[in-house]
């Protein structure tokens, strides 16, 4: 069993008893923009719903509102792609709108602004290919990070009788925010002493000494989760980053991040639960999921 995903497995144990229940995916994108309802002042609208403005574009709604301008009120509403228009001016492929519907009962640390943030330190992340594979890679990192924290769930490893198991004194630098201080934490359930000096080393952040940033600093948390899919394959044979740009399929996602534990039968179910994540989530962006979803 790999030391690096052992936090991930126990992660997924725990929360495959209490995940929440997500809510079915709604209708896909890029729609004409006569299809949607006119937008009516004084209407009240719940978060996803998408309207057609004055102007003939469509605008969705980012939060709840009671019917005010999607022109004046930007907080509220956001445009949104119809008549092949561009879906997201933020220039990340998932608005905060859908990053909600894809997790309704997230854990308000996973912010979608903390995310945004993150997305400096690779460039190249849901930024490579055609707009297609884009929306693909950012759903196949989310759908994982899905399984491995219940929906956004939870922000450390549940069990805490495996905190002392995390440090590995072989290591030079040992660990010198003790022990017990290199468990499980944020999007990808980042584990080990040698992974934390790893992954600080790489984004410039002391994460040997100071570990507990990853589970109080939003964008520190997603950083590491992104650390991950662009630079360690893991026990697979290619990053989930390059896995999802060459066209490998979203299932060699899954063995660079468990595939010793779930992949070639090991855990079918494990499997599922994160192939029904990357559907939802393609769905929701509005694109196809493409081949090779297992592994």
């Amino acid at each position: 069993m790999s030391k690096r995903r052992l936090s991930a497995l126990l992660a997924a144990i725990v929360v495959g008893t209490a995940a929440p229940v997500l809510l079915p995916a709604a209708g896909a994108s890029a729609a004409s923009c006569s299809s949607y309802p006119n937008w009516v002042a004084g209407k009240s609208y719940v978060t996803g719903n998408i309207v057609r403005y004055t102007d003939g574009k469509a605008y969705i709604a980012e939060h709840d509102n009671p019917g005010y301008d999607p022109v004046i009120s930007t907080w509220y509403w956001e445009p949104y792609a119809c008549d092949g228009g561009s879906t997201n001016p933020s220039g990340f492929v998932v608005s905060e709108a859908q990053f909600n519907q894809m997790f309704p009962n997230r854990n308000s640390f996973y912010s979608y602004n903390g995310l945004k943030a993150a997305l400096s330190s690779y460039p190249g992340f849901a930024n490579s290919g055609s707009d297609t594979v884009k929306k693909q890679e950012a759903a196949a990192f989310l759908a994982n990070v899905n399984h491995e924290t219940g929906g956004l769930v939870y922000v450390v490893e549940q069990n805490t009788a495996n905190y002392p198991h995390y440090c590995d004194w072989s290591q030079p630098y040992g660990c010198p925010a003790g022990q017990s201080a290199y468990y499980g934490r944020g999007p990808i359930q980042l584990s080990w002493n040698f992974n934390y000096k790893a992954a600080g080393d790489a984004l410039g952040i002391d994460l040997l000494n100071n570990p507990n940033l990853v589970q109080t600093d939003s964008s520190v948390a997603w950083k590491t989760g992104l650390w991950y899919w662009n630079t360690q394959s893991g026990p697979g044979t290619m990053t989930p980053h390059n896995a999802m740009v060459n066209s490998a399929g979203f299932g060699q996602t899954i063995r660079s991040i468990n595939g010793s534990l779930e992949c070639d039968g090991r855990n079918p179910a494990q499997v599922q639960s994160r192939v029904d994540a990357y559907q939802r989530f393609v769905q929701i962006l509005g694109t196809s999921a493409g081949a090779n979803l297992y592994c």
